[in-house]
């Protein structure tokens, strides 16, 4: 009998223990870093640093830029229409003195959560086809089709959402501001879809990818930023 109950939990109820939530696509605790992959920028040369940091046994992405930029991005697509939901923790070292969101010299944030759509040419307009294609003989790939960025803006600004000053297909959605919360981890928790309609105005295209970064290169200065994990979900 004892074997016989050994035998049913070791083949049948423990392999529920390690089945796959089909409702989480991905939940990220940042043991490694194997399932990223750099981001680089053309005639950046300086690029921010990412590795795990370990504190009483739990493990963090530090994230350090020094007048620099470069992110980080995970490996895999995910349906956003099928995993809407994201939520992360974060803190902040401090935010840039010079940041400013409304100018290209000020368009550094000591983190932000990207989600960027990927463009389709199956669906693309005329005038988007003639863009996009261009845009690919020159880098070899399509360029992506919009994003969000979800940022801890430098100072405080009266709108919830202001469109880059390099690219209008780039949204940066200010979650925090300024210093006050530097040093504490704050949770933040999005839908995306409900915030791509009511920034764009339409539906995204149904796929998506996650990026992160810390970035100084136009302001010159220093932050370190941590982030304890992310999780993308139904």
């Amino acid at each position: 009998m004892r074997f016989v109950v050994l035998f049913v939990l070791v083949f049948f109820l423990i392999p529920l223990c390690f089945a796959q939530d089909s409702s989480v696509f991905l939940r990220e605790d940042f043991d490694t870093l194997d399932n990223w992959k750099p981001l680089y920028f053309p005639k950046i040369k300086n690029h921010s640093q990412y590795s795990i940091e370990i504190e009483n046994a739990m493990r963090y992405l530090k994230t350090e830029s020094n007048a620099s930029a470069s992110g980080i991005g995970f490996k895999k697509e995910f349906n956003v229409y099928e995993y809407p939901e994201i939520k992360w923790r974060w803190k902040i070292s401090n935010v840039y003195k010079k940041g400013n969101a409304r100018e290209k010299s000020g368009d550094d944030y000591p983190i932000r959560v990207y989600i960027i759509f990927k463009y389709d040419p199956e669906k693309a307009s005329f005038g988007q086809k003639i863009k996009y294609g261009l845009a690919k003989k020159l880098y070899g790939e399509y360029p992506p089709h919009s994003s969000l960025n979800y940022i801890w803006a430098n100072r405080h600004h009266k709108e919830e959402v202001l469109t880059n000053t390099y690219a209008k297909e780039a949204k940066m959605v200010i979650l925090r501001w300024g210093d006050e919360q530097a040093g504490t981890w704050q949770e933040e928790e999005v839908t995306i879809i409900n915030d791509y309609r009511k920034i764009f105005g339409e539906d995204p295209p149904d796929t998506g990818s996650i990026a992160l970064m810390n970035d100084s290169d136009n302001t010159g200065e220093h932050s370190v930023s941590y982030i304890d994990y992310i999780e993308v979900y139904k």
